[in-house]
């Protein structure tokens, strides 16, 4: 290598670095900030766990839940802001990595790698403390002017995910259940926090932002990939909408998130 490239390389390298670290220090910086109005799990004198509450919707025990339940509005409130959060993500990204590592891929473009985009790639956990962490139901409206504003952090695993599926290889098609006016702000949030290079950035033609319909939509969207000639070889997404379904993928990955379900 010259000594050019290993100048071009180097400069990759700490622009790399120096973009998970600002996302890491915007996610740090609001850990273990006070939550007003919280109640802490430990005040209900019926005894209930939030923490077996959490590990019931993480792995699709608890269904149809339509709010966190108020008891546990500062054990979500506590996790999203902690290091437990980050660490918990982290073993996702690392375990998909570590299966992306073993993939040969056919060199022919079509190997795709399947993301979700909110909560998955990015977090809205700013939005998340001024609505009471899951225990409201979101003003659908005032979540839409959120988003328009670009400004949700990059999550630190995801990114470095991301970046290490490009390297390899593979091809990133984003799937998410944002609706197709949302376009502008939603490429100009993610290339801001550091993704780019994507092979499509897939939204819903119609629909509501808060209907029922994630699971079929993104259903479609991946049979219509394969019929088109795409292999889906990995999938991640903080819901189980993101997973389930036709054409999930040779294998997905689930990430954390208990400030709300959808099926």
């Amino acid at each position: 290598m010259g000594a050019f490239s290993s100048i071009i390389l180097l400069v990759y390298v700490a622009a790399t670095v120096l973009s998970i670290s600002e996302g890491s220090e915007r996610i740090h910086s609001l850990i273990r900030q006070p939550v007003a109005g919280t109640v802490s799990a430990e005040s209900d004198p019926a005894g209930f766990s939030c923490l077996s509450w959490r590990f019931g919707v993480e792995t699709k025990n608890i269904r149809d839940l339509p709010t966190v339940p108020k008891v546990c509005q500062h054990y979500v409130a506590d996790y999203m802001l902690s290091d437990q959060f980050l660490q918990d993500s982290k073993v996702v990204t690392e375990e998909a990595f570590k299966y992306a590592k073993t993939v040969k891929l056919a060199g022919d473009g079509k190997d795709i790698w399947i993301l979700d985009v909110d909560d998955s790639l990015i977090t809205h956990v700013d939005f998340y403390a001024q609505n009471g962490f899951g225990t409201e139901i979101f003003d659908v409206t005032a979540l839409i002017n959120y988003l328009a504003q670009g400004i949700s952090p990059a999550l630190p695993e995801s990114l470095k995910l991301y970046r290490r599926l490009l390297r390899l290889g593979f091809k990133i098609v984003l799937l998410t259940g944002r609706m197709e006016p949302s376009r502008n702000f939603t490429e100009s949030n993610l290339k801001n926090v550091g993704y780019h290079s994507w092979e499509k950035l897939i939204l819903r033609e119609t629909g509501e932002w808060n209907d029922t319909t994630q699971r079929a939509h993104k259903s479609a969207e991946r049979r219509k990939l394969v019929e088109s000639g795409y292999r889906i070889i990995g999938n991640m997404g903080d819901q189980w909408c993101d997973l389930l379904g036709d054409y999930p993928g040779h294998r997905t990955f689930k990430l954390p998130n208990p400030v709300f379900y959808t099926e």
